[in-house]
C-alpha cells in the first residue's frame, strides 16, 4: 500500500478488552428466608444486577444461568441495555419449579455451555455439600467467584421452648426444643463448622470467595473482592 500510493500506511493493534461476564444465581427455596433487611433472594437479585450494570457498562457479554437443583433457565451472554434489562425482569420474577439446591450441577452446565473462558460468579448460599470437584473443574476452565448470600438469623436460634421448624427445600417438619441444656451451643458448631468447610473448599480451588450478610451493605464487601481478585 505504501508503495502503491507513495504513502506511508500503519496498522494498528488494538487489544481486545472484551470480556464475558456469567452469573450463576440460586433460585432455591433456601433463598426465601430473611429475618432483618431483607430476604436473601432479593439480596441475591440486588447484586446480580448491579454486577450485570457493571459489565454491560464496560462493554462486556453478560448471561445468566439461573439454578436450583437443575437447570432452571439460561440466558446465554449478549451485550446491549434491552438484554440487561431482560435479564433484570427474570431476576425479579424468577419463579423456580424445584425447591433444593445443587451448586455442582450450575457448575457443571457452566463448564459445558461456555467453550471460552469467562469470568462467573456463582451468588448462592451454598446451603449444600459435594460441590467440590465441580468447583474444581470450573475453576480450571473459567474465572470463578464466590458471593455466599447469609442471613444471621440462620446462625442462631433464640431460645423459644419448642418450635416446629420446616426444611424450606425439602418440606421436612421436625420439632426442636430450642430451651433444651446444649441446644444453643450446639447449633452454633455445628454452623460453624459447615461455613468452615465451605471456606476450605473455597481454598482448595483457589476460588476468590466473600460472604454477606443480609442486614449489611453489600458496597464494601464488593470492592474488597474485587480488590482482592486484581
Amino acid at each position: 500500500m505504501t508503495a502503491r500510493f507513495n504513502h506511508p500506511y500503519i496498522k494498528v493493534f488494538e487489544e481486545e478488552r472484551e470480556m464475558t461476564v456469567m452469573l450463576l444465581v440460586d433460585v432455591s427455596a433456601s433463598n426465601l428466608f430473611g429475618t432483618r433487611k431483607a430476604y436473601k433472594k432479593d439480596l441475591v437479585a440486588e447484586i446480580a444486577a448491579v454486577l450485570a450494570f457493571s459489565a454491560i457498562s464496560n462493554n462486556d457479554k453478560v448471561g445468566v444461568i439461573f439454578f436450583s437443583d437443575r437447570i432452571e433457565k439460561f440466558i446465554p451472554p449478549k451485550k446491549g441495555t434491552s438484554h440487561i434489562l431482560r435479564i433484570i425482569r427474570e431476576l425479579v420474577a424468577q419463579q423456580p419449579e424445584e425447591c433444593t439446591t445443587n451448586v455442582s450441577e450450575a457448575l457443571r452446565y457452566l463448564t459445558n455451555a461456555l467453550k471460552k473462558r469467562c469470568t462467573a460468579f456463582v451468588l448462592s448460599d451454598f446451603m449444600d455439600t459435594g460441590f467440590e470437584d465441580a468447583l474444581r473443574v470450573a475453576r480450571n476452565k473459567h474465572d470463578v467467584a464466590a458471593i455466599q448470600i447469609a442471613d444471621r438469623g440462620e446462625c442462631l436460634v433464640p431460645d423459644m421452648g419448642l418450635l416446629h421448624i420446616r426444611d424450606a427445600e425439602t418440606g421436612r417438619i421436625s420439632l426442636v426444643d430450642t430451651s433444651a441444656s446444649g441446644f444453643q451451643s450446639a447449633y452454633f458448631q455445628w454452623w460453624d463448622r459447615m461455613f468452615a468447610a465451605q471456606q476450605e473448599i473455597f481454598r482448595k480451588s483457589s476460588t476468590d470467595h466473600v460472604r454477606i450478610f443480609t442486614d449489611e451493605d453489600y458496597i464494601p464487601a464488593l470492592k474488597q473482592l474485587f480488590a482482592h481478585r486484581r
